[in-house]
This record gives C-alpha cells, structure tokens and sequence, in this order.
C-alpha cells in the first residue's frame, strides 16, 4: 500500500468562511501517484470542518445562516466555554459540519458526484490554521 501526505494552510480573513478546495485536492491526489485508494481530508482545528456539496452561492449563503441559527455567535455570553474567549458557537458549527471527508481515487483521480465539491469551512477565522490531506491505495 502507497501513502501520501500534505498539508494546506488558511489564514481566513472573516470570523467565518467557506473555501472550495476541491482543486488543491484533486493537484494532490494526482501528485500522490495512487491509482485506486482513498483520500483523507481532515481540519486540524476544533472550530473548523471540511465537506462535500454543491459549490452554489444561494447554498452557501443559507449553510451559514442555518448554522447562525442553530449556534448564533451573540451573545457570547450564553455559552459556558466562553470563559476568556468568544468562540464557543464556532465549536458547535464543527459539530454541525462534516468534521473531516474521506473520497474515493479511481484511476488516479478524485471521484467526485457531478456537482460535489470540497470546501473547507471556518468558523473562528483570523488566524493560521491547516487541513491534512492523507491518500492511501495502490
């Protein structure tokens, strides 16, 4: 079995954002030289999630609002773990969120459904954060 590893890193500039990363995927699974296998895409921070859906702005928008509902930011207040910090919304946004994606590879490249997409999803942004990208097959 054949393994490949890499990392991407964001530095957000909104408290939440969401990036398509389906290209950089795809550029390292063709880089990892795996034909048949698997590919690992997981955000290494607890405020943050990676996954699959259709790259349409409307859908992005409303993904954001549900979230707001469901774990509002303000008042910040009303969550326990904000005890010297502000982000306790943005760990329940990671719980709502795919915490991380696992993707199939055939035939050495990602194999997406024909409107899928990868995004990655920030929600305690402004600082450096990173998403490891594994891929194991043959």
């Amino acid at each position: 079995m054949t393994h490949a590893t890499d990392y991407l890193w964001f530095e957000t500039p909104n408290r939440r954002d969401y990036v398509n990363i389906t290209k950089e995927v795809e550029d390292f699974v063709g880089r990892s030289g795996i034909r048949h296998g698997l590919c690992l895409v997981n955000p290494m921070h607890i405020t943050a999630a990676v996954y699959v859906n259709d790259a349409e702005s409307g859908l992005i928008r409303d993904i954001d609002d549900w979230l707001e509902r469901l774990a509002p930011h303000a008042p910040t207040d009303q969550y326990r773990h904000n005890n010297g910090e502000d982000n306790a919304d943005a760990h329940l946004k990671r719980h709502l969120m795919s915490h991380q994606v696992v993707l199939p590879i055939t035939d050495g490249k990602l194999d997406l459904g024909p409107w899928e997409q990868v995004f990655y999803a920030e929600f305690d942004g402004r600082r450096r954060k990173r998403v490891l990208l594994k891929a194991i097959g043959e």
